[in-house]
C-alpha cells in the first residue's frame, strides 16, 4: 500500500495530514461508518458497501495497521476459522469525526431524506449535538472559534 506521504508533501507535522494518511483513501470512512453500525465481517462490509473485495482487503489492512480496527478470530459451526474486524479505542474515538462528517453532509450535501443518522444519549434517548465548548463548559458559536499554533507547530 503506498502511503500518502508523497501526496501530502512534507506537511506530516500537520495532524490533519497524518490523519489523512490513515483515513483519506476512498472507501475508508465508509468502512468505519459500517463498523459503527455493528458490521464486523468481511462479507458484511462487501454486502453493505458494494465494494470490491481487493479494495476492501486493502482498506481493512490499513485500518488494522494503524490501530483503528483489530482482527478477532471467529468460527461458524462447520466452517473454518475466519477473522472479523472490530473498532479499537482509537477507532471509537472517530465517532465525533463521523458525526461531524454526517452533519456537514446533511447541511451542505443533503439528500431528500436527510438527516440519515441521529446521535443520541444511549441511556435517555435525548438527541446529541456536536459543539465547541470552552474548558469551563461554555458553548461557543462557530463564528467565535479561532485557531492558533500549538506547541508542535514548526516555525515557518
Amino acid at each position: 500500500m503506498p502511503h500518502m506521504t508523497a501526496l501530502l508533501g512534507k506537511d506530516l507535522n500537520c495532524s490533519i495530514a497524518r490523519s489523512l494518511e490513515v483515513l483519506g483513501e476512498k472507501w475508508t470512512l465508509l468502512i468505519v461508518r459500517e463498523a459503527f453500525r455493528g458490521r464486523t465481517r468481511f462479507s458484511e462490509f462487501t454486502d453493505s458497501l458494494g465494494i470490491a473485495r481487493d479494495i476492501l482487503a486493502n482498506r481493512l489492512g490499513t485500518l488494522v495497521e494503524y490501530g483503528v480496527l483489530s482482527r478477532r478470530p471467529y468460527r461458524e459451526e462447520g466452517e473454518r476459522e475466519r477473522e472479523e474486524y472490530v473498532l479499537t479505542p482509537a477507532g471509537r474515538d472517530l465517532l465525533p469525526v463521523m458525526a461531524a462528517f454526517a452533519a456537514w453532509g446533511d447541511r451542505h450535501r443533503p439528500s431528500e431524506s436527510s438527516p440519515t443518522v441521529l446521535y443520541e444519549n444511549a441511556g435517555s434517548g435525548e438527541l446529541a449535538e456536536l459543539r465547541f465548548t470552552t474548558a469551563e463548559g461554555r458553548i461557543l458559536d462557530l463564528a467565535d472559534v479561532g485557531t492558533r499554533p500549538g506547541p508542535g507547530t514548526d516555525p515557518v
